[in-house]
Parts: C-alpha cells; sequence; structure tokens
C-alpha cells in the first residue's frame, strides 16, 4: 500500500488548508483501516488531526475539531483534508497513514 499527499505548500492566514491523499495497493473501503491525518510543526512532535476509516466514519482532535473536516472519494480511492481559518501555527509536516502505512509528507506553510 502506498500513501501520497497533495496540496499546496503555502498557505495564507485565515484561508482554507486543503490536501489529499492518494491510496494505491488496497482500497480505503477495506475494512478494519482507518485512513488518518498527521501533522509535526517545526520542533515539535505528531499531531493527529483526524481520522476516516473504512465505513466513512470520522473522528478529530479535539483542538481542531472545530476547523477540520475529513472526507474521502472512494471511487478515485482518495481522502481529504481541509483545515480552515489557518494561522501560522498550522505551519507544518503533513502526513498521511492507516497506521501501518505512511505517506511522505508535505509540508505546508501557513504565512502572507
Amino acid at each position: 500500500v502506498q500513501l501520497l499527499e497533495s496540496g499546496p505548500g503555502l498557505v495564507k492566514p485565515s484561508q482554507t488548508l486543503s490536501l489529499t491523499c492518494t491510496v494505491s495497493g488496497g482500497s480505503i473501503t477495506t475494512s478494519g483501516y482507518y485512513w488518518t491525518w498527521i501533522r509535526q510543526p517545526p520542533g515539535k512532535g505528531l499531531e493527529w488531526i483526524g481520522t476516516i476509516d473504512f465505513s466513512g466514519s470520522t473522528s478529530y482532535s479535539p483542538s481542531l475539531k472545530s476547523r477540520t473536516s475529513i472526507s474521502r472519494d472512494t471511487s478515485n480511492n482518495q481522502f481529504s483534508l481541509q483545515l480552515t481559518s489557518v494561522a501560522p501555527e498550522d505551519t507544518a509536516m503533513y502526513y498521511c497513514t492507516n497506521w501501518i502505512y505512511w505517506g511522505q509528507g508535505t509540508q505546508v506553510t501557513v504565512s502572507s
């Protein structure tokens, strides 16, 4: 299974960050898998953002829940992250994972 993150590397403050994870070698609807977004700000540890499971159910970090939406496109075997009202503190390397396989990560910088 391979995961590949895509999306803009630079987002302006107050705008919406949108990332997509394209999965190959396995279906996002396969039972038992939990498709997750994780981020790592510079100099800090990993932070769980949220998860969409094989049935399409979602769960979010309480600290980010009000700004986060995770959705999926089963026809293209993708799942996506939207984070609204971003600020410089949202600058981080963003990863998608199913907790077994990880994408390589994509750097997102929030700056005007």
